[in-house]
């Protein structure tokens, strides 16, 4: 009897790591009435030419123009903003920052690094951009003990205690704040305010400070001013938590007539003796125990936390510098 023979079947393996080419058009992603296209149109009218990198001016002009921009067009809405802090960790490390002796020997150790690269500038095997790099370089670290030595002379007058205050030789302007989630390391504090509507939909930030303070105790009057000049106005309600709730911004605020949704802290809720004729202490007090300003305050989380996120997911982790002298102090 003849057996049957059954040939090699014939299999082809998929080649999963094929590479394939698409030809798209970013337009034609976004829908026709998507509101990305309104800021786009918006920025396409302003004035790019003075924007770089490292162009803080350039950058804080061009934001101030997109408020202005939207506001003039009735898109953005200040009825409604609310404030927060976000710790951003800073580029100094932790064994950077120095007491004043040590920052005075670093000082001379500067000097005469200094002074050993200028020494070096015959050397015929170093190129001359090695030589520009290590002089700036050189004079660059210098620079920042200096800086250091004067920050640390200025902390060490304003404490109250003997303990010897300490700087940075890597960014002297950084301090040591207690982060999210409970550690301290080098940072900067930045304040935020968002405008938008206690339904959801688009948030605009407004309003914008880097400081070295690790409280936000006392600045909602800054970030008022700071709402005032970018945008021409002033917002309706400005929604914060009890971390901001200082009487004295609560005060300016109801004398700008604006009104704080701002939550009471605990240790504030006791009337206290000058209660009676503390008017906007005391209105404000009510309202916070209202149905509608409860309401209001609702919205804070929604506005600020989308922003903080939006933070931390770009990588503003590193190196954050002050956006003037009188932000930083």
């Amino acid at each position: 009897m003849r057996s049957e023979q059954t040939g090699k079947p014939r299999v082809v393996d998929p080649q999963r790591k094929q590479a394939v080419i698409l030809f798209e058009m970013p337009e034609d992603t976004l829908e026709p009435s998507h509101p990305a296209r309104v800021l786009w149109d918006v920025v396409g009218t302003l004035n790019l030419s003075a924007f770089r990198v490292g162009h803080g001016d350039a950058l804080d002009i061009l934001m101030t123009d997109v408020l202005a921009s939207l506001i003039h067009k009735g898109v953005l809405s200040l009825r409604l903003v609310a404030q927060d802090g976000i710790r951003v960790r800073a580029w100094a490390s932790a064994p950077s920052f120095r007491s004043y002796g040590s920052l005075l020997a670093c000082r001379q150790q500067a000097a005469l690094h200094l002074k050993a690269v200028l020494a070096a500038a015959d050397d015929p095997e170093t190129s001359v951009v090695q030589k520009a790099a290590r002089e700036a370089a050189a004079r660059d670290f210098q620079r920042r003990v200096q800086e250091a030595i004067t920050t640390v002379a200025e902390l060490q007058k304003s404490r109250r205690d003997d303990r010897p205050a300490r700087a940075s030789t890597t960014d002297p302007e950084a301090r040591v704040m207690k982060m999210a989630d409970g550690g301290f390391r080098p940072a900067y504090n930045v304040r935020m305010a968002t405008a938008g509507s206690e339904m959801g939909g688009p948030r605009t930030i407004v309003g914008v400070q880097v400081t070295n303070v690790g409280s936000d105790m006392g600045s909602i009057r800054p970030m008022l001013d700071e709402i005032e000049e970018r945008a021409g106005a002033l917002p309706g309600a400005l929604l914060a938590d009890a971390n901001h709730a200082a009487h004295d911004c609560i005060r300016d605020a109801t004398r700008r007539g604006v009104k704080a949704i701002v939550a009471v802290p605990e240790r504030s809720k006791d009337q206290g003796p000058n209660a009676a004729t503390d008017t906007a202490v005391a209105e404000w007090r009510n309202r916070m125990q209202s149905e509608q300003g409860q309401e209001l305050y609702r919205a804070r989380a929604g506005l600020c936390e989308l922003m903080n996120a939006h933070l931390r997911s770009h990588g503003v982790n590193a190196r954050v510098r002050s956006w003037s002298a009188a932000s930083a102090r």
